[in-house]
């Protein structure tokens, strides 16, 4: 029985709310109950923003994740102020571009991704995001690879689907980045 609670925190602008609904919308099309709360400052960009998703085989009782399982952080106020909220055992996956600080936990697994660079680097500026769901499907099996184009083609708008190969790109060199 699996219920996998993720935290996803950064930015207003960064494309945490989006994240986190491509999981939970791929998590529902894999038929497990699903969760996504979203929570942002009033600035929205460049305020500070973060969602929750539980992933589950089993009803989800409740949309708040406290204890998350997978944190997925954007920028450092982020990493300071759930670092230590992560389940032991759990798994941490943080931008390097923008985060240089190492976890201070040793009961985690932390994961450096410089996923802004590689954005960057890839002409895909936006996307530093589906960089790091990439790999956080690899490290996980949270959700499956396979089917991910559906769940793009409901979560990205109507005016964006000619993004959906840019975000999968994305997605992918997350995966593939060792």
């Amino acid at each position: 029985m699996a219920y996998t609670q993720i935290l996803i925190a950064g930015f207003g602008g960064q494309g945490v709310l989006f994240a986190g609904k491509v999981l939970a919308y791929k998590g529902l099309e894999e038929e497990k109950q699903i969760s996504w709360l979203p929570s942002y400052g009033p600035e929205m960009r460049g305020g500070t923003a973060n969602c929750s998703v539980i992933i589950s085989d089993t009803p989800v009782g409740s949309p708040i994740v406290s204890v998350p399982d997978i944190l997925v952080v954007m920028n450092l106020p982020s990493f300071d102020k759930y670092e230590n909220a992560v389940n032991a055992g759990g798994s941490v996956f943080i931008d390097s571009t923008l985060i240089e600080r190492k976890a201070e936990r040793t009961d985690i697994n932390a994961y450096y991704i410089p996923a802004t660079k590689m954005a960057r680097d890839l002409g895909l500026p936006t996307l530093a995001n589906m960089i790091i769901i990439g790999k956080v499907i690899r490290e996980t099996g949270v959700i499956d690879m396979d089917g991910l184009r559906d769940a793009l083609a409901k979560t990205v708008s109507a005016k964006h689907q000619d993004l959906i190969e840019a975000n999968l790109k994305a997605i992918e060199a997350g995966y593939n980045y060792i």
